[in-house]
């Protein structure tokens, strides 16, 4: 038997470059956003979910402390189910929710926690 040495050479890339490019193209060519776009202020963030081919008598939405969850009906034409975890819980009397054109926007509502509310000193 007869053994050769190979070496690699620069003419092929290396396993994470091959792995990143197919994510770029992935990503550019799949026309929707995979991950939800989150903007915050001081008093609430706003969560922005690509849902196409959805209305809103096919969505449910729960909110238990700091998760979102975000569900379509059994009987909706597509199906989609996600949930997200922000930092803080969420107020769900100041939460709102739009849909339009294919985006849901949610508009959460920060809950404040007693221990950062602000004490009124006596002089």
């Amino acid at each position: 038997m007869f053994f050769a040495p190979t070496l690699r050479t620069a003419r092929f890339a290396p396993r994470s470059y091959d792995r990143a490019v197919e994510r770029f193209v992935n990503e550019a060519f799949a026309g929707t956003r995979t991950s939800p776009l989150v903007e915050q202020d001081d008093k609430s963030w706003t969560l922005s979910v690509d849902v196409p081919g959805l209305s809103r008598e096919d969505l449910a939405i729960g909110i238990e402390g700091a998760v979102v969850r975000i569900d379509s009906k059994a009987e909706a034409k597509r199906q989609f189910k996600a949930a997200y975890e922000l930092p803080l819980d969420i107020d769900v009397s100041s939460s709102e929710a739009k849909l339009e054109n294919g985006v849901l926007t949610l508009k959460l509502g920060k809950l404040v926690p007693v221990s950062q509310v602000s004490q009124l000193q006596i002089n």
